[in-house]
């Protein structure tokens, strides 16, 4: 297998997609966070001090998601269409679940927009409440679903720590 993302002398370099024909893709990544049972409800009830924590937090995963070009080095700048943050709260797992979907008509995937969309919008979520409980766990952050570009459709319905099922978050 040949990597992309270096030159003859094994050195990073930027891919070059400037031959490629654009096309739409999307990604969408998942995400939790565990806190404790008073974050839970206190999220859930609105009552955090620092105020509404889901959507300070969706809209942190969309400037994150717009941004990945700034923090990962090798990524393209892209103009994003579609930038969506979810989230579901699990209260038998005292979870947060983060779903950042994201879409872009271009000549490069956005697989790393979704994860740093929903990684964001986790550290969001961990920064609101800290005040609260700093135990917090972020974690089982996954490209869930891409689709465009060369290698097509991509599922990854079988995450290797996998703690759960699609359908029970769904």
């Amino acid at each position: 297998m040949e990597f992309s993302h270096f030159d003859g002398s094994g050195r990073a370099r930027m891919v070059d997609v400037s031959g490629k024909e654009p096309s739409c893709r999307e990604a969408r990544a998942v995400g939790k966070i565990l806190v404790s049972r008073e974050v839970f409800s206190a999220i859930r009830e609105g009552t955090v001090k620092k105020g509404d924590v889901l959507a300070v937090a969706a809209t942190a995963g969309t400037m994150g998601a717009k941004r990945t070009w700034e923090l990962i080095p090798m990524c393209h700048i892209l103009p994003l269409e579609s930038c969506r943050v979810e989230f579901e709260m699990k209260e038998e797992e005292l979870a947060v679940y983060c779903f950042c979907t994201v879409r872009v008509t271009g000549k490069t995937g956005v697989e790393m927009e979704a994860l740093t969309g929903a990684s964001t919008a986790l550290l969001t979520i961990y920064d609101m409440c800290k005040s609260m409980d700093k135990s917090m766990e972020i974690g089982e952050i996954y490209l869930q679903k891409k689709t465009g570009g060369k290698s097509g459709e991509v599922k990854n319905d079988m995450p290797r720590r996998r703690v759960f099922r699609e359908e029970e978050i769904r």
